[in-house]
């Protein structure tokens, strides 16, 4: 069965799109100063995936200026919302409830997470 292509982030092309959800536009080397916080990451890998991002749609650049500007194209909760998704549908046949589940038997919650839980069921049950 083929799958249908998608422009869904790879681990590395997250934690890009993360330091411009956080940063706002960036150069190269400002996003790659905020990689380094984690890992090391040199200039050239980072213009790289910066420029396989701009082609498959994930980001967009600027060239006005010298230093060429890099953007989100999306938002971070488009972003997180269509991941979601796709995982629901692959790993969990679209139950929402067994994502949940799971998610929960693996790492503890905090006291303000599972009151935002709690309310966000809440408001659910309300619609």
């Amino acid at each position: 069965m083929a799958r249908k292509s998608t422009n869904r982030p790879t681990d590395v092309e997250l934690r890009i799109l993360r330091a411009l959800w956080q940063r706002g536009p960036s150069t190269v080397r400002e996003v790659q100063e905020e990689l380094e916080q984690e890992a090391s990451t040199g200039y050239t890998t980072v213009l790289k995936m910066l420029q396989i991002m701009t082609d498959k749609g994930l980001v967009e650049r600027d060239e006005t200026q010298r230093a060429h500007v890099y953007m989100a194209r999306q938002e971070r909760s488009e972003v997180e919302t269509s991941l979601v998704d796709d995982l629901v549908e692959r790993a969990f046949g679209g139950s929402a409830s067994q994502l949940v589940l799971r998610a929960l038997s693996r790492r503890r919650a905090s006291a303000d997470e599972l009151a935002e839980i709690r309310q966000m069921l809440d408001e659910i049950e309300k619609e």
